[in-house]
């Protein structure tokens, strides 16, 4: 079909908006839709919808407006949501044992990548290549962004590096699957954790104490929404927005003044958008303005980041993917190192199950799976899930970049 079926915006965005309904609803009906869902991941299903409309030429992102909006305003919106309810004090009471199998999580995923890449390019260069915007390891930035941190800082990737949009389809399917396999043996794990944790020779204490903690912090800033909850949380959000645009042209002003930046990420003005409003967020969650997460200000900040998801849907073509299925031979060793550095390191402080599967899914995962990993082991620790999932969120910009680079290196 030369032209699409339909191309008038405000009519994509509708029917985008209708699907991630749609799927939302269908996901909580329970019965045969619950096991659907167990096999098709709800985040592949909200990519996958769009693709396929696309595909098929139903819509078109050709000429399509909706695009630029999506990035420059839920984008940023977004990520200073999902940070702004950082609670650093209840991160540190954690113990140190969670964090230190955190930050392991995420140091294997920025290490994880350019190894990867360099292990796959001994028998199949070809794999790891490309030039320009086709260039690999761009597209396996989008992948550190989503690992590290989430959809938000997945999409962060995808625009700071400039991967081509045709290809990313290939990219997506290796996040979904690759993490959801390791998805099932971390819930697998958590029903058999007693044998795991004897084989860590783990000190289980500290998780009773997590329950409790949780339960107690779950009901100090839960509350009942109104509208001035929900127009704070709008403010905050878009007049972070204002500012990190208003950084972002100061800076790139500033940074082309220098002829050798001039080919770095410092003279991209949607770099500095990204990297302000981490920062806002993060900033926030030293004032009152965290306590708006018990409003719901992360679930906002959710409702953005599956805007964005769809909207990128758009932009896919669905039957790239089964071009380069050696690309998931490197999305499989770089969560093969992953695990590994985690169940060394867990060995070796005597970390139990718990810390290693949460530290894990709040960086590959995100807020969207790490509570449910961490209700696996006890309802009463979801919580513990979301507070990571969101340092996560914070952390998935900065780490994504330096694997971005560490993975640049090692293909040039």
């Amino acid at each position: 079909m030369e032209s699409p079926l339909i191309t008038n915006d405000a009519i994509v965005l509708g029917l985008l908006v209708g699907v991630l309904g749609l799927v939302f609803y269908t996901r909580s009906l329970g019965g045969r839709w619950t096991t659907f869902y167990t096999f098709v991941p709800v985040l592949l299903l909200c990519y996958l919808l769009p693709s396929l409309m696309n595909s098929f030429g139903l819509i078109s992102s050709e000429g399509s407006n909706l695009w630029p909006v999506a990035k420059n305003y839920f984008l940023p919106a977004c990520l200073v949501l999902m940070t702004l309810s950082i609670d650093l004090k209840a991160i540190i009471g954690l113990g140190p044992k969670a964090l230190i199998m955190f930050f392991t999580a995420t140091a294997g995923i920025v290490i994880g990548g350019p190894i990867a890449i360099f292990i796959v390019s001994l028998f199949s260069p070809e794999t790891v290549g490309g030039e320009g915007m086709n260039a690999v390891w761009r597209g396996f930035a989008t992948l550190a962004g989503s690992w590290i941190g989430g959809g938000a800082n997945q999409t962060a990737m995808l625009e700071v590096y400039g991967y081509n949009p045709d290809r990313y389809a290939a990219m997506v399917a290796i996040d979904v699957v690759v993490a959801n396999i390791w998805m099932v043996f971390l819930l697998y794990g958590a029903g058999n954790s007693a044998m795991v944790d004897k084989w860590l020779k783990a000190d289980t204490s500290a998780i009773d104490r997590l329950k409790s903690t949780m339960e107690n912090y779950t009901a100090e800033i839960e509350r009942k929404s109104s509208l001035v909850d929900f127009m704070m949380i709008t403010a905050v959000a878009f007049t972070s927005v204002g500012i990190a645009h208003l950084v972002g042209q100061v800076a790139t002003t500033f940074f082309l003044k220098f002829e050798a930046l001039q080919e770095t990420i410092l003279v991209s003005d949607f770099f500095w958008i990204v990297v302000t409003a981490t920062t806002i967020g993060i900033s926030l969650s030293f004032t009152q303005f965290r306590n708006l997460e018990g409003a719901g200000a992360s679930k906002v900040g959710s409702v953005f980041i599956f805007l964005l998801v769809a909207v990128i849907g758009t932009r896919m073509d669905v039957f790239q993917i089964g071009e380069a299925p050696m690309l998931f031979v490197v999305g499989l060793v770089w969560m093969l190192i992953h695990v590994t550095l985690l169940l060394i390191v867990a060995k070796m402080i005597r970390a139990p199950l718990f810390f290693v599967a949460v530290g894990s899914q709040a960086n590959v995962g995100g807020a969207a799976s790490a509570p449910v990993v961490a209700a696996a082991f006890h309802p009463a620790l979801a919580p513990v899930g979301v507070l990571l999932a969101v340092l996560g969120y914070a952390l998935g910009t900065y780490g994504a970049i330096i694997a971005a680079e560490l993975m640049r290196l090692v293909v040039e």
